[in-house]
């Protein structure tokens, strides 16, 4: 009967992480079709902007040369959609919340160093490092911790304000010492793997942070 027992336990727990399993990966897709969608929806309003952008230019062209305008007229029918922002209503809060502050944060990087788009670019992908390596590794107290005192570290990432998007992902600052630590514990995939995919859009999409 115990061998039984113990049989129909380790078929029980193998089932429920396989269910758990199952559900990181359905709210993984979740994540991406949800980032995927905010890619879109940045690209279009950044197009917009830009679009009128080219449409004002043009208006004050023609002011210049005496000619009446008419290019606010022709631009009002194209006003963005509402409907998109309807979407995010059916999707899970709690990812899409902290996938908004990684992106905000990003966001403010890149326009507080819009004339460092090189550096802006290498930070990004320097955090993307850091973030795989303790994905990859999670074990690795190396890879958790990361000196605030290190040169390297505060002209790529510090200087421009990465500090902020590593709290994001659970790295904390110990009192008194000049160290950034994410505890074993601590570690969450499912966060750094929205703070990766956010990082790759950061870095591929050329219209990040053009708002």
């Amino acid at each position: 009967y115990k061998l039984y027992y113990i049989v129909y336990e380790r078929i029980r727990i193998g089932k429920e992480l396989l269910e758990a399993k199952k559900m990181e990966e359905l709210n993984e897709r979740k994540r991406i079709i949800e980032l995927r969608r905010l890619e879109k929806e940045e690209e279009k309003r950044a197009r917009e902007k830009i679009r009128q952008k080219l449409e004002e230019d043009k208006a004050e062209r023609r002011r210049k040369l005496g000619l009446p305008a008419e290019a606010p007229a022709a631009s009002k029918p194209s006003a963005p959609p509402p409907v998109e922002e309807k979407k995010s209503a059916f999707l899970p809060v709690r990812p899409a919340t902290k996938a908004e502050r990684m992106r905000d944060c990003l966001r403010n990087i890149k326009q507080q160093n819009k004339e460092e788009d090189a550096k802006v670019k290498r930070a990004f992908q320097t955090l993307l490092t850091y973030i795989g390596n303790v994905v990859k590794n999670p074990d690795e107290e190396k890879f958790r911790k990361i000196r605030l005192t290190n040169a390297t570290f505060q002209e790529r990432v510090g200087s421009l304000g990465g500090i902020e998007f590593l709290e994001l992902c659970g790295f904390e600052k110990p009192e008194g010492e000049e160290i950034l630590f994410l505890a074993r514990d601590k570690v969450d995939k499912a966060v750094l793997n929205v703070a990766g995919a956010e990082l790759n859009s950061a870095i591929t999409n050329p219209f990040f942070g053009v708002l």
